[in-house]
């Protein structure tokens, strides 16, 4: 499957769009105003300790408070034994791309010609801060401290934002700092190796296990470090290059946080680099086949970074420079826009209904016009396989993560839902996000979670409906007709001294209130010895009225 990568700049934000043989198939979208903040680092203050929670609030500098539970904390020294180094662990740098701005002097590419042994020297003086407990809380079978033993308020803290802010929660943070690079991640809290899960061969991951702990050796490298996907077959110089890369990077990060605890206030330590810079260190792979840039200024920063880290991407980068706009040529927009919308259409003639919530996401799958099948069940059966391409796409497309429950069409035969199931499995292997599925249920439902650091697609570029209040509906102008006859009643018993009532709505209401509900509002009149006139108001929504009392 080709592979390539859109990188669209405006002055309001950035966008990058991954089509799969011409296709789109995810979209990374940073507006300027408003950075991501998955990767920075920050030297926050603690605002308050939930002991109930086991989970603190920090102050990192934003709108709302980022969280921070105690099992995101770093482990304490431990009188056990340390855990062997080479455990296979997931590649988590691969499944979560980072959103910040363009990287400063932290975020500097490695100067080859500087004095390796010097930068070796200095790594060993470097260790993370580690926050404070009190000895008594620290039992020989475990380091699990409570904590309210660990934090108090207005104690300066180095966290790291691991999830943005989603909706009217806070950012969620971690002390366990991590710095990816183009083909490691660098754990300066852990004294672990590991190898990213998508390496499967067993000679390619003891080749890894064994070179990274030499380098490690080499230069008495303090912390662990993970092998991400793109390290299979990457030869130990390449390897050796990020190392010191990332020692040079942690060296500022530490320099910047001493600087920092001289200040009173929460401060920014480290900001991951820019949406195009990060989109060539995480999603380039070799398979790659051109990545096209519509401005000059990125482009000459995307080729400068791929020649020190991604150097096989380098003759693939181009620059475009047609009149019509990059997105609008590969159908980008038009793929953008559907991907806001409820329904989603098959081929077959089926179609998927897509909801999100703030609990969940719910995606049915129907039929439609679909007839094509030799039965009933083979219609249902190849309809729910189309579906589950079209579910995975969706997924990555619109970034939909947390809960989510497929409602299949129901199928008779064992051997179909397996089918699906299994379908449904093999494209969600290729997304970069944790995925975990459960069996079809008796009811054609299955169960899944999806990791989710960052908002959805709808959640970056929609807000809830002015009219509506996100519910999806509004009420019908004869329930609110109703809601008018019972207001003036209470205000009838309510004042005395009214003589008229003016009501002033919405014209569906009042167009209503002038003809099938005219006899009701004669009969109201009637009762209650009043007139009762009408007021158009073209800014009101359906739902809004008013009653003027004269």
């Amino acid at each position: 499957m080709s592979e390539e990568l859109l990188i669209n700049i405006s002055p309001m934000e950035s966008r990058v769009a991954v089509l799969d043989s011409g296709i789109l198939g995810e979209i990374y979208i940073e507006r300027h105003h408003k950075l991501g903040l998955v990767g920075n680092i920050y030297l926050g203050t603690v605002v308050r300790v939930l002991p109930g929670m086991q989970a603190a609030f920090i102050d990192i500098g934003q709108s709302r408070t980022a969280f921070l539970h105690v099992n995101d904390m770093q482990r304490l020294p431990s009188t056990n034994p340390k855990k062997s180094a080479g455990e296979p662990i997931k590649d988590t740098a691969d499944n979560t791309t980072a959103n910040g701005k363009t990287a400063n002097d932290s975020g500097t590419l490695t100067d080859t010609t500087k004095n390796r042994a010097t930068i070796a020297a200095d790594s060993l003086a470097m260790s993370p801060p580690v926050v404070s407990a009190r000895s008594k809380d620290i039992t020989p079978a475990s380091t699990k401290v409570l904590i309210q033993h660990r934090l108090h308020e207005s104690q300066r803290i180095l966290v790291q934002v691991t999830k943005d802010q989603l909706g009217s929660k806070g950012a969620r943070l971690t002390t366990n700092i991590s710095l990816p690079s183009r083909y490691l991640v660098y754990l300066p809290s852990s004294d672990h190796i590991g190898i990213s899960q998508r390496i499967d061969g067993i000679d390619e991951r003891s080749r890894l296990k064994t070179e990274l702990t030499s380098l490690m050796q080499t230069v008495n490298l303090k912390g662990g470090l993970i092998a991400r996907t793109a390290a299979e077959r990457v030869p130990v110089d390449k390897l050796e290059e990020d190392i010191y890369y990332l020692v040079q990077l942690w060296r500022t990060i530490c320099a910047r946080h001493k600087e920092s605890t001289q200040h009173q206030s929460s401060e920014l330590i480290y900001q991951e680099l820019s949406l195009p810079i990060r989109a060539i260190r995480d999603l380039v792979h070799t398979d790659t086949e051109k990545v096209i840039v519509d401005n000059v200024q990125i482009y000459e920063q995307v080729r400068h970074f791929a020649k020190s880290f991604v150097p096989f991407i380098y003759d693939r980068i181009i620059h475009y420079t047609a009149e019509q706009a990059l997105f609008d040529v590969h159908r980008v927009e038009d793929d953008l826009r559907d991907a806001l919308k409820r329904r989603v259409d098959l081929k077959s003639g089926g179609y998927l209904i897509i909801d999100q919530t703030e609990a969940m996401t719910t995606i049915d799958v129907n039929t439609g016009s679909f007839v094509g099948g030799r039965s009933l069940e083979d219609t249902v059966y190849k309809t729910n396989l189309e579906a589950t391409h079209a579910i995975a796409r969706q997924l990555r497309l619109r970034n939909l993560g947390g809960i989510i429950i497929l409602d299949f069409i129901d199928m008779l035969e064992q051997e179909h839902k397996d089918d699906v199931l299994e379908s449904l499995q093999s494209k969600l292997a290729q997304d970069y996000a944790k995925t975990n599925i459960t069996q079809v249920s008796e009811l054609g439902l299955v169960e899944m979670t999806r990791k989710r650091t960052r908002e959805s697609l709808g959640q970056q570029l929609c807000e809830p409906c002015s009219t509506c209040q996100g519910r999806g509906f509004v009420k019908t102008a004869e329930t609110v007709c109703f809601e008018i006859f019972r207001e003036i009643m209470r205000c009838a018993r309510t004042y005395n001294s009214p003589k008229k009532f003016t009501v002033v709505a919405h014209a569906a209401v009042i167009d209503l209130l002038l003809t099938s509900e005219a006899d009701t509002v004669a009969e109201l009149e009637y009762l209650l010895g009043r007139v009762i006139t009408f007021e158009v108001e073209n800014l009101y929504n359906q739902e809004q009225y008013d009653i003027v009392l004269d």
